[in-house]
């Protein structure tokens, strides 16, 4: 195992979530006013309903199935669910999600890259963005394929070893992926990556979806309104 193996797997993933939850914090407490998901909506209609709903159903799924898949430990599913059988629902539902981003994506692009107002409106960080995310869907899609060559399972229990290892700080998670074949690695990098650009981009809002939730538990407000000289409280 190389040096460079080591640092993109077992420390880069702590350099990237520091950026990213840092770098969130301190966008949100010095540039509140760049928190935004500037949407061009109001620039033209033309491609985005499509092309937003096809990606935001396809993102949200792939993000909450990796979540799912390489942080639940092994022993949980273990009594009902064979590594074989887990490969290969990852590798459907990830396949018509990915493919739903994808060409949610594209259309994105397509139509931010043909629209003169549009294009005219938009930063470097933007196509930045969309296309590492494009960069990295592709190889998730093309690591189905080498998938598809090992279907025991062994890589998906690998990958969610070196996971497990991340989040919970212990040593040897970069080991643990040593003998993954080329794409998952650089699918992970690409991944990682995201997260180090987060805080830098319009992806930022996403923030604001999470904390909406909080409107679900917070007290209600009290409105007071004046009638008849006298206030009542509604």
């Amino acid at each position: 195992m190389s040096s460079l193996h080591q640092f993109l797997f077992g420390t880069y993933p702590y350099i990237a979530s520091a950026i990213f939850l840092f770098g969130s914090l301190v966008r949100f407490d010095y540039a509140q006013y760049t928190w935004k998901s500037d949407s061009s909506q109001l620039l033209k209609r033309g491609q985005l309903r499509w092309g937003s709903n096809l990606f935001h159903l396809g993102i949200l799924f792939l993000f909450l199935g990796h979540l799912v898949g390489l942080l639940t430990p092994h022993w949980v599913y273990e009594p009902f669910l064979e590594p074989a059988h887990k490969q290969l629902l990852a590798m459907v539902s990830g396949g018509i999600a990915g493919t739903m981003c994808m060409i949610g994506l594209l259309l994105l692009i397509h139509r931010r890259l043909t629209e003169p107002r549009i294009r005219a409106n938009s930063k470097t960080m933007d196509f930045v963005i969309l296309f590492w995310i494009l960069l990295t869907l592709s190889l998730g899609l093309t690591s189905i394929y080498v998938s598809a060559g090992h279907s025991d399972g062994s890589v998906m229990l690998a990958l969610s070893d070196w996971a497990q290892r991340i989040v919970t700080f212990r040593p040897g998670a970069a080991a643990a992926i040593a003998e993954a074949p080329f794409v998952f690695k650089l699918h992970l990098f690409c991944g990682m990556t995201l997260f180090l650009l987060f805080p830098f981009s319009r992806l930022v809002h996403i923030w604001s979806g999470f904390g909406s939730v909080a409107y679900l538990v917070r007290p209600y407000q009290i409105v007071r309104t004046r009638r008849l000289g006298r206030e009542e409280t509604q």
